[in-house]
């Protein structure tokens, strides 16, 4: 069969990419695929398949399904993808930006928690004599 037209069951897709149907049947109500229907079944395209995996990846990454949606409404208007790709760099500059300042904070904040545990060291080993076990409350 033409890679090109392979179809995949919600099921197979689960399984691929570890994630459950509910999962995919929330993305396709958000608009972030479209599969074909049997009756009561879905039939997903090889599209359907590349866009999930997007979707996870972006997920992964922290971008939100509307963004997301966004990236994907952006390339099916372009008739090149320079649009796409000159806003997905403008998403992942914000959220490299995010993340670093997210690094500072566990920074700062790993700092002070180092400072109260040395300070609550002190107080115990003055309390206890050195011993290390306290006696009675902080």
């Amino acid at each position: 069969m033409d890679d090109n037209k392979r179809t995949y069951t919600i099921s197979e897709l689960a399984r691929e990419f570890d994630v459950t149907t509910r999962t995919i049947r929330h993305y396709e109500d958000q608009g972030l695929i479209a599969p074909e229907r049997r009756g009561q079944h879905r039939i997903y395209s090889r599209r359907d398949r590349t866009r999930l995996l997007l979707t996870l990846r972006g997920k992964r990454i922290g971008l939100t399904l509307q963004e997301i949606r966004e990236l994907f409404d952006l390339y099916d208007a372009a008739r090149d993808d320079a649009p796409q790709l000159l806003e997905f760099l403008k998403i992942l500059n914000q959220r490299e930006a995010l993340l670093m300042q997210q690094i500072e904070d566990i920074r700062v904040v790993t700092r002070e928690v180092q400072s109260l545990r040395q300070m609550c060291e002190h107080l115990i080993e003055k309390r206890t004599g050195g011993t290390g076990s306290a006696s009675g409350e902080l």
